[in-house]
């Protein structure tokens, strides 16, 4: 499948859409925020690697003041779906309408963070528990408040990815895939679950998520499993099975790699009316503010990304000690970059109803925000449009207000993990706020 959209239509379209949206009043807020920095990303003018030093200036989270909550476009409403959870990471909506968050946590060993203090190196973010659990949410009355809260299952391994099929529940643990029997309506599943495939766990900033999803028909089951390092620093040999997208049969057999190159996908979607598997993906770090960029893009099956040797088509990583300009040839450039070191890893099409048309199978991203940066980017949910299964205008910002203030890299959550609730509300995962949030339609905007 080509790209049908050109970097220059996007600079247009972008353009347009900013002359209209853009009042005095919006900027005023926005720079009081922090929330100033573009979503195009022109690919036809990027930096070399180190035009600017690469930085660790990691974010201080605050946590929301009574009176803060995040800033929606206007014509819709913000509230809290739930909140008091721990590190809410990703959502998943089953059959029934019920919400599932996996609270989980990147988890670094004790030693190994004692090391890291002693030598300077620690990174912000960092913790040495998670609450490694699934929480289940139940709107009976139908009014976007949930009236049923209960602990689903726990005791797992920082599990993220979830799915319900055929009347089993799967669970992606950051080391393995479990599955456990389920009746549609259960609130609670026992036991440890039945191991039905080993994952590769650790590596560089742990990219310990492992999210899942299957297609249409039930048939297939796809997994998304990120790099074990930055750039391949540790060689290749370390890299089996991993900045990839595994195909499996339900029963964990039939392995296959599925798409390959891609550093750390993460959210997974198929185009509304296609059968062509979406990914986003966070790229790169230490090349400078303005590489690597992240981006949106459409899966081939059997297609390589690029990582680690190139980026966006064939830009070679001068990191990478082994050069592969035969796999850098066959590189498949991206279909939408998004700015480098927002984090962007939350993603679902818009399949419901509620939102406003130009809402409908667009696709929304969560981006958790940035460390490798001079200045603070991400830390928002930005929305991409899409006509007929592919992109129809430039990134542009929905839910904003996470930053509390950019001078001194404070926030005051991190949004993740974002999913289309039984009723048409947008739920965003914000991890660091411990808060569920739920956007919802106000007016006939």
């Amino acid at each position: 499948m080509k790209n049908l959209l050109t970097i220059g239509a996007i600079l247009a379209i972008a353009a347009c859409n900013n002359a209209s949206r853009n009042k005095a009043t919006d900027s005023t807020a926005a720079e009081t925020r922090g929330d100033t920095t573009s979503n195009v990303v022109d690919t036809a003018a990027l930096p070399a690697p180190y035009a600017t030093r690469s930085v660790k200036r990691y974010s201080e989270v605050l946590g929301w003041p009574a009176d803060k909550k995040p800033v929606p476009p206007a014509g819709f409403t913000v509230t809290k779906f739930s909140d008091s959870l721990i590190n809410p990471r990703w959502i998943y909506i089953a059959p029934n309408g019920d919400v599932l968050i996996a609270e989980a946590n990147t988890r670094m060993d004790p030693v190994e963070r004692v090391k890291s203090i002693a030598t300077g190196k620690e990174q912000s973010g960092y913790e040495t528990s998670s609450a490694d659990r699934i929480t289940l949410f139940r709107d009976t009355t139908k009014d976007g408040v949930p009236d049923l809260r209960t602990i689903f299952a726990q005791d797992l391994d920082q599990p993220f990815g979830m799915l319900i099929l055929d009347n089993k529940f799967y669970v992606a643990n950051t080391g393995e895939l479990l599955v456990f029997p389920y009746q549609q309506g259960q609130t609670s599943i026992r036991g440890k679950g039945r191991k039905i495939l080993d994952l590769p766990k650790g590596g560089y900033n742990n990219h310990w998520t492992r999210n899942i999803i299957a297609n249409a028909d039930g048939s297939k089951i796809y997994i998304a499993v990120g790099s074990a390092s930055n750039a391949a620093e540790h060689g290749m040999q370390e890299e089996v099975r991993r900045a990839c997208i595994l195909e499996i049969n339900p029963d964990g057999s039939g392995e296959r790699i599925y798409a390959s190159g891609l550093r750390n996908p993460v959210g997974m979607d198929w185009a509304p009316g296609t059968r062509v598997l979406w990914t986003v993906v966070n790229e790169r770090d230490n090349l400078g503010d303005n590489l690597v960029p992240d981006y949106l893009t459409h899966i081939e099956p059997g297609g390589f990304y690029g990582w680690p040797y190139s980026y966006l088509g064939g830009h070679v990583d001068p990191q990478v000690k082994e050069q592969r300009p035969d796999l850098v040839s066959k590189a498949l450039a991206p279909d939408v970059p998004l700015p480098s070191h927002t984090a962007s890893l939350g993603f679902t099409f818009y399949d419901g109803n509620a939102f406003p048309d130009r809402y409908r199978n667009g696709a929304f991203i969560g981006q958790r925000g940035s460390w490798n940066s001079s200045v603070l980017v991400g830390y928002k949910v930005v929305f991409v449009p899409f006509s007929k299964g592919q992109p129809a205008g430039a990134p542009e910002d929905f839910l904003t207000g996470f930053i509390a203030d950019t001078t001194e890299a404070r926030v005051y959550g991190r949004p993740v993990g974002v999913a289309v609730a039984a009723d048409g509300a947008l739920l965003v995962a914000d991890d660091a706020g411990n808060t569920v949030w739920r956007v919802s339609r106000t007016s006939n905007n």
